[in-house]
């Protein structure tokens, strides 16, 4: 698929088939998603690709801070991603300072370039996604034990779409780009 296309049919999907995402795709989703650029290289991005439903309907009831609109999206995808960043890292010298003025927040934005082109990747190869971010993150990260140093950023659904949403108005080049 060419980029532009990619980038301009995306869209967030919320109901899936049953069709099985098989580890070999989410290799593939994962090989290119681990091209997104960080701080200083530093790839800080991990993903726990839960396909267990017992999991994840434990983290659809208690991960989601009552935030039930998600529910239902997590139990029918075939895939509940947790992305994860490894903490202390992005946006960090090596004595644990900090290299920019936004201090923590670089590590999200090394999370949001690479949970676009994680789903990018997954469009690409037909599947649909959506990006989550309403979590308890103690409750997701003691169902899942996830490792000290690591952070969640977001979940992502990932399966076949049962649906394909209409693609919701944009605004226009001169209300986004001032050229100074």
């Amino acid at each position: 698929m060419e980029t532009r296309t990619c980038i301009e049919t995306r869209r967030s999907v919320r109901k899936f088939t049953e069709q099985e995402v098989t580890p070999e795709v989410l290799e593939q989703i994962v090989a290119a998603a681990a091209w997104a650029p960080s701080w200083k290289n530093t790839q800080v991005v991990r993903y726990y690709a839960v396909r267990t439903q017992e999991i994840k309907d434990r983290i659809a009831r208690e991960g989601v801070m009552d935030f039930t609109w998600n529910t239902k999206i997590m139990q029918g995808a075939p895939v509940l991603v947790v992305m994860t960043m490894v903490t202390g890292r992005s946006g960090f010298e090596k004595d644990g300072s900090f290299s920019t003025s936004k201090g923590t927040h670089w590590q999200s934005f090394d999370a949001g370039i690479a949970a676009q082109t994680f789903c990018l990747a997954a469009h690409d190869l037909g599947l649909g996604s959506v990006i989550l971010g309403v979590i308890d993150e103690a409750a997701i990260r003691g169902i899942l034990n996830l490792p000290e140093g690591e952070e969640i950023a977001a979940l992502i659904p990932l399966g076949y779409p049962a649906e394909e949403p209409k693609a919701p108005r944009r605004k226009a080049v001169e209300d986004l780009l001032t050229i100074c």
